[in-house]
């Protein structure tokens, strides 16, 4: 049998400790001539990559998405591409910054989020997709302090939080007092990307009477990368080009017809 080189040797010794393969490394003298030795670690290796990412994107509750690939970048009027190829390399997920997407209805913010958060979880991070309405709504509803605990920490808990359309319906304060808590106890450790259509100057329209939202808009915007897109709603003009298809798709039925 071919003796395994020490260097090599450590660093199976390595993999299979981080596999947590204590049958073979309580036998390890025993197996590691073995030439199925190398092959099972890549067997468990890959098994567990596959299993970890499906795990991450069922959990990830991310939903249909068109890919980033098909965003068309000559509609908009103002978007800073620049940045946004930037912040698909990822780094604001380690570093950690905010991505805050500011931008009318229909513009591709939540494309852009719904990507961004894939691509993190390809690379082996954690991520939650979850509307703004949806995420307060379930906080609010909580009907004990252990139970709202208990629901602020599962939203604390993946390295990457999306929060999809804040801005779009009037909150109460209780709901700035829930979104300010989750923004403080990430802060600084975990990122968020947050897709809205207010700028900042108009918050305060969007959880009227609430006292915090200086404070929370502070704290969300500290180290964070804001990007504007100007444009008319994308889902608009499809919605146009689908109407003129089926109108020229029924005038030429109808010229067949008389013919």
């Amino acid at each position: 049998m071919t003796k395994i080189p020490q260097a090599d040797n450590s660093q199976l010794h390595y993999r299979a400790q981080k596999l947590g393969l204590w049958g073979l490394l309580a036998n390890w003298q025993s197996v590691l001539d073995q030439p199925w030795l190398t092959t099972i670690i890549e067997y468990e290796e890959r098994e567990r990559a596959r299993r970890g990412l499906e795990r991450r994107m069922q959990n990830a509750k991310l939903g249909p998405f068109k890919p980033i690939a098909d965003f068309d970048w000559k509609w908009p009027k103002q978007i800073e591409r620049e940045i946004i190829d930037e912040i698909f390399q990822l780094e604001f997920v380690t570093e950690p910054a905010n991505v805050i997407l500011v931008g009318q209805n229909g513009v591709g913010k939540t494309m852009i989020a719904k990507n961004l958060a894939h691509k993190a979880i390809l690379h082996g991070h954690t991520a939650r997709f979850i509307s703004a309405s949806e995420l307060l709504n379930d906080l609010a509803a909580q009907e004990s302090s252990s139970a709202l605990t208990r629901r602020l920490r599962h939203y604390s808990q993946p390295q990457l939080l999306v929060i999809d359309e804040l801005g779009y319906l009037a909150t109460s304060s209780e709901h700035a007092d829930l979104l300010f808590e989750i923004i403080t106890r990430r802060y600084q450790l975990k990122p968020i990307v947050l897709t809205t259509n207010k700028p900042f100057t108009e918050w305060s329209e969007v959880f009227p009477n609430a006292t915090c939202v200086v404070t929370l808009v502070d704290r969300l915007i500290h180290k964070s990368e804001i990007i504007k897109i100007d444009a008319e709603s994308y889902r608009l003009k499809e919605a146009k080009e689908r109407a003129m298809k089926k109108k020229k798709h029924r005038r030429n039925k109808t010229t067949k017809k008389e013919k």
